[in-house]
């Protein structure tokens, strides 16, 4: 009898919903994109009304429509959500006000009890857990941040100082359970919102990076995940839970008591990508339709023919300040004439791989390891350029991750582990995470990275002074 796992990816830009076979083949998926984020005051980020939930009810509901085989086989549902997220709830687990984005301030400071209302404090994945199945249940490995979990043990501290000092009552806290625990069963009011078949058995993942980093196989310290979202980082696995880190920081993984090492990142990293496509307007889209292409199939093939390091153009990805440095911007330097748009797009990606590749190697030398290969991951993974240009840059091979939605992969070995259709997470991995395309370096441009990379690193010691002086003037 074929049995079949539901795959919950609540992301930064949109939920997708897929089903996938227990041989981690993805048979059909449900996609709903995102609203727009709210942003009321300066420093307020939230996703509008009750969105994160609507959207799941929209993917899953289209998932389900699309799924040819019977719903009775299906056998269980991972749920993954965006981390980093707030949400405050009444007693009877609706919302008394829109979920925070990770990119709200108020995220990374103690909660504040002004509402009355509020009930429970919780995160976005705790929310979803509660439209689902009613339960007041949540997995522990979605709680970095500012939340009193205790990382060693995985559980809410005991201390009342520590619990003091992140302003969340003990009362006010759900339970926390394990990746590939069962939350609870999908409810009738959930079925009918959702199309998932009621009785269904939910089961908790982590935040969203550790689950795209599982549904990718990442488990070897010497492989490098590169996941190109909306916030591009590399990410490593391993059992020590570094506290005292300078170059990296260390989060859940989906693996119990695992944990995952994050290098710096970009901010608005594949956002970028679509920005500068966007800004070519329709003249770049009616062009690449008469050639039978979307803008972006048109932009990989211009820039391909572009040589390595774009003709002397180097683009510093602060298209989004850092929090410590609120006045840096985005900079593209090295204009001479010889550059097109091919060579911007290109040293935009360039940009994103010489950036993760530095971040990356300072993870690595306080790590105490060497990266043999990549990972590649996320909508960006899909051109054939980028993943040269990481191979390249890297100066190792790059793999293409096998699935489009990693995460929503990861979710379902979850899934999987939790209703005993695997007996482990490695066997899981196993029978469901298969091999992807690779691509080997060129020995060439490998050693013309390096040397942008000794000219790259000093470029923000020469623009920040300036972005300051600019920053009084125009925020």
């Amino acid at each position: 009898m074929a049995r079949y796992l539901i795959g919950i990816d609540n992301g930064s830009q949109s939920s997708k919903v897929t089903i996938f076979d227990e041989s981690g083949t993805a048979v059909c998926e449900g996609r709903q994109t995102l609203r727009a984020y709210d942003t009321p005051r300066p420093g307020v980020v939230e996703h509008p009304h009750d969105d994160l939930w609507t959207s799941i009810g929209e993917a899953s509901r289209r998932a389900l429509a699309a799924f040819p085989g019977d719903p009775a086989d299906i056998v269980g549902v991972g749920l993954c959500t965006i981390r980093f997220c707030r949400a405050l709830l009444r007693a009877d687990g609706t919302l008394a006000s829109p979920v925070m984005s990770w990119m709200d301030e108020r995220v990374s400071r103690p909660y504040e009890h002004t509402d009355p209302a509020v009930r429970y404090v919780t995160t976005s994945s705790g929310y979803i857990t509660r439209r689902l199945t009613g339960q007041c249940k949540d997995t522990a490995a979605n709680y970095a941040g500012m939340w009193p979990m205790d990382s060693d043990t995985w559980r809410w501290t005991t201390d009342d100082a520590k619990l003091a000092k992140y302003g969340i009552p003990r009362e006010m806290l759900f339970e926390t359970v394990q990746p590939g625990d069962v939350l609870g069963q999908v409810t009738a009011e959930a079925a009918a919102h959702t199309g998932i078949p009621a009785g269904l058995p939910v089961v908790a993942t982590a935040n969203d990076k550790a689950v795209e980093a599982l549904g990718c196989g990442l488990s070897d310290p010497d492989t490098l995940l590169v996941s190109l979202g909306t916030y591009v980082a590399g990410m490593a696995t391993g059992a020590r839970n570094v506290k005292d880190a300078t170059g990296f920081w260390t989060n859940y993984a989906s693996r119990p008591h695992e944990y995952l090492y994050e290098s710096f990142g970009v901010r608005r990293g594949m956002w970028t990508v679509s920005w500068f496509r966007d800004l070519l307007g329709d003249e770049a889209a009616q062009a690449a339709a008469r050639d039978g292409m979307s803008v972006e199939e048109a932009l990989n093939r211009g820039a391909a023919a572009v040589p390595a390091g774009s003709d002397g153009l180097m683009t510093v990805l602060d298209w989004l300040a850092p929090t410590d440095a609120p006045y840096r911007k985005g900079s593209i330097l090295g204009f001479d004439g010889r550059q097109g748009r091919f060579h911007i797009y290109r040293s935009i990606l360039e940009a994103l791989a010489l950036t993760v590749h530095g971040h990356a190697t300072t993870m690595a030398a306080e790590l105490g390891t060497d990266y043999r290969q990549t990972i590649v991951s996320g909508g960006g993974s899909h051109s054939d350029l980028m993943m040269q240009i990481f191979a390249d840059v890297f100066g190792v091979p790059a793999h293409r991750a096998a699935v489009n939605n990693a995460a929503g992969l990861g979710a379902a070995i979850c899934a999987a582990v939790g209703v005993g259709l695997h007996a482990t997470f490695e066997d899981a991995v196993d029978a469901m995470v298969g091999p992807g395309a690779v691509y080997r370096p060129d020995a060439d441009n490998h050693l013309l990275y390096r040397q942008m990379h000794e000219v790259r690193r000093d470029i923000l010691t020469q623009t920040d002074p300036l972005y300051r002086a600019s920053y009084r003037l125009f925020g």
